[in-house]
């Protein structure tokens, strides 16, 4: 925004963006007070309003919950295929070559460690790997001891192994993944220039620190690219499995972490709906194209998907991947720090409603996107935000909230009479989700690496109770103070999780979906 246009077009620039800033936020607080304002004076319409709330809310679970199971059969399947095998049948599969940016702060040596090492267990010619550790000249005193010891045990593994270091206090950035994962990549950049690599010939991925790679991730990745009707204008997003600690983590952290597994899991049955999330993989030519990441923005991961979109008119997409990526699910010292730092972690997830004003501002400017395509995604993304933050609460209180004012009018209606026996079978209904979120959930758990006992696998599938609680506590609440915070303008900084106890190895055994 802005540009070299007059100041004073410069400030009503500004104040239509906060508009669209404050408009999510806006609807939900709207909605919640109007809930209450309901339940106080006008209980029977709100009684019946969350009624059919709640039909519909049933109706829509079990809708999800058959792409789930559609989905989870698409991961088996793909478990069972030889992708190595395959993507060798196709002419010049070995010029691929992979470009993998890990980045990393204040990350103990055992994680990284990890990662690199998943990468050597990958079924992929390990000289068409090229891997950047992006660290950061604000962890310098710790992570460039590190960065050389990994650099010299790892380096001739790969075709290249390069560190870099993103300066800090750089004008215009904020202090996050964005901004380190963009310098490195132009550092990559320019060795895949010296080196003479076509970029139209390179795939990159980029990994969170905990990241640990499916053995075929890179064969399944390159078959999809080779075959894709249009490589150049997707990116490809895998499924992620927070497995790396999932037999030490909290049941409430677990439950947390499943529960974005098995969105994104149901998304990919829907790939028109689908952005791209944490770890996932692109054409450099389209990372070079639009400019790398953004360096101001804390959703990063989904906002490059975005910035291809924007750049192509629209003609930009993500094509799914039935394969796994595993990382860590949050772990701390203390229970209740573990708690504080899960609810930080959702609230940096659902900060990216800082996506909404982006997209509606650019789409608005751009005439060459189609109308459709620019309304799908606004809805989606408007939609999706609104509801994570209002309607667990609208399902889990205004049931109950009517009855607390004592409104007359209650005392002889036969809806205020039958309510509370209907909201209850509307919820023993929504137990079929939570049924077979817990058999699915337990298929897809890696083999202990040490002992476990019996009680540990029941508590795997009777975790899932908890799943109300962390709806709210987990889900609503993070996602209602994210959207008021780009709403007031009192704008969220980058926050990296906690997810390991220090010296803890991660209990991830070869990942098998089956």
């Amino acid at each position: 925004m802005g540009g070299r246009l007059p100041a004073f077009v410069r400030v009503n620039e500004h104040s239509r963006y906060r508009c669209l800033e404050a408009l999510p936020g806006a609807c939900v607080w709207l909605t919640l007070v109007g809930a209450v304002a309901a339940a106080w004076l006008a209980p029977l319409w709100a009684l019946g309003f969350v009624l059919l709330f709640d039909v519909y809310w049933v109706i829509r679970v079990l809708y999800v919950m058959s792409y789930l199971v559609l989905a989870y059969r698409q991961y088996r399947q793909a478990a069972t295929v030889d992708w190595l095998k395959k993507v060798q049948g196709i002419a010049d599969w070995e010029r691929v070559v992979h470009l993998i940016v890990v980045p990393t702060y204040h990350e103990s040596e055992d994680v990284l460690r990890d990662t690199l090492g998943s990468l050597l267990a990958v079924r992929y010619p390990h000289q068409n790997l090229i891997v950047v550790l992006a660290t950061e000249e604000r962890d310098a005193v710790n992570i460039r001891p590190i960065s050389e010891r990994l650099r010299r045990q790892y380096a001739a593994a790969f075709r290249a192994m390069l560190v870099t270091e993103h300066p800090a206090d750089i004008n215009g950035e904020i202090a996050g993944k964005g901004a380190n994962i963009a310098w490195a990549g132009r550092q990559a950049q320019r060795y895949i220039d010296q080196a003479g690599i076509p970029y139209r010939q390179v795939i990159v991925s980029t990994f969170d620190a905990d990241s640990i790679a499916h053995p075929q991730y890179f064969s399944y990745l390159t078959y999809a690219f080779l075959t894709h009707p249009d490589r150049y204008h997707t990116s490809y997003q895998p499924i992620p499995l927070f497995h790396n600690n999932v037999w030490d983590a909290l049941a409430l952290m677990r439950v947390v972490a499943t529960s974005t597994t098995f969105w994104l899991l149901g998304e990919a049955m829907r790939p028109d709906r689908l952005f791209t999330f944490s770890s996932h993989s692109m054409p450099l030519t389209a990372l070079v194209d639009v400019g790398f990441w953004q360096t101001d923005v804390v959703s990063e991961d989904s906002r490059i998907f975005l910035q291809c979109l924007i750049r192509y008119d629209g003609h930009y997409a993500v094509t799914p991947m039935f394969i796994p990526i595993s990382m860590d699910t949050i772990q701390a010292p203390s229970i209740w720090r573990s708690l504080v730092n899960q609810y930080k972690q959702i609230r940096r997830w659902a900060y990216g409603v800082e996506n909404f004003p982006f997209m509606a501002w650019n789409f608005l400017s751009n005439p060459a996107m189609p109308r459709w395509t620019k309304a799908r995604h606004l809805w989606n993304q408007f939609e999706g935000t609104y509801s994570w933050a209002t309607a667990p609460l609208l399902i889990g209180l205004l049931g109950w909230l009517p009855f607390q004012f004592d409104h007359p009018s209650l005392a002889h209606s036969i809806l205020a009479q039958n309510a509370p026996v209907v909201l209850q079978r509307l919820m023993l209904g929504a137990m079929v989700g939570l049924a077979v979120s817990a058999v699915i959930s337990t298929a897809m758990l890696p083999r202990p690496t040490r002992a476990v006992r019996w009680y540990q696998w029941v508590m795997m599938v009777g975790q899932w109770i908890f799943l109300p609680i962390t709806m709210i506590v987990f889900g609503s609440l993070p996602a209602i103070e994210a959207q008021t915070r780009l709403m007031v303008g009192k704008y969220l900084g980058f926050w990296v999780s906690e997810k390991r106890l220090q010296g803890a190895q991660s209990n991830t055994a070869p990942i098998n979906p089956g």
